[in-house]
């Protein structure tokens, strides 16, 4: 499983989950807002076999740092393994360059995800967890800093790594994906009966529903960036 995350540096007060307690028995805050002062991508490959994971760490990602990333795999892997990236449709997996290297590496073979669903890429499941225990409680002064803590974290994974498992078969997932279209097929039915349907006496002197203002919903959402890349991390 092959991703690249970009990770964004905010160093003002860590943003912390909303129900876990610190040390003096308070609950942890979430801050109001925050300021980036800078960005790295991360890079990673999960092993879906035993949840090793092979990273790096990049001011940008495009081609050239795709293919370092692609070599370091290459140098890490047993030379007689097969190696199957499955990445998401960034088109930095697929130019001139990474298909030249790829040809001149026979070993490799690269699938990518549906439009769409990048969710089925088990290194998604991987990049929320670094999120939720690394990231959303961590203050980072610097990008360098930022960088260091990630690199250590990923150690430490790998001292004691594990593969994430299926909890669900495909036909289970894919039954439930289809009972969720037929409610959505059913809904759109219904609503565009009602529509349509010939007004009441009662109604019929009243303004019409599209001539009645409706105020947009305030928006509260507290936004901050968060840029998916390549799956090949």
């Amino acid at each position: 499983m092959c991703r690249a995350q970009a990770v964004d540096l905010f160093p003002s007060p860590a943003e912390l989950g909303g129900a876990i307690i610190d040390d003096q028995g308070m609950p942890e805050k979430r801050t109001r807002d925050h300021v980036r002062h800078g960005t790295t991508s991360l890079l990673a490959a999960f092993n879906t076999a035993d949840g090793t994971v092979i990273s790096s760490t990049h001011r940008q990602h495009r081609t050239i740092e795709f293919k370092k990333f692609l070599t370091k795999i290459d140098g890490q892997v047993p030379v007689e393994l097969d190696v199957h990236l499955i990445c998401d449709n960034y088109a930095t997996h697929k130019t001139p360059a990474i298909k030249a290297w790829l040809a001149a590496h026979p070993r490799f073979h690269i699938h990518f995800t549906p439009t769409g669903s990048s969710w089925i890429n088990q290194v998604e499941r991987w990049f929320a967890y670094l999120t939720d225990v690394l990231l959303r409680r961590s203050d980072h002064r610097s990008v360098q800093v930022l960088e260091k803590g990630i690199r250590a974290w990923v150690s430490a994974w790998n001292d004691n790594p594990k593969p994430f498992v299926w909890t669900k078969t495909a036909e289970q997932i894919l039954d439930s994906l289809r009972r969720l279209a037929k409610r959505i097929n059913r809904a759109d039915t219904n609503s565009a009966a009602h529509n349509n349907a010939a007004p009441s006496p009662v109604a019929s002197h009243a303004a019409p529903y599209s001539a009645i203002p409706v105020a947009p919903a305030p928006c509260r959402a507290n936004c901050r960036s968060r840029r998916a890349s390549p799956s090949a991390r």
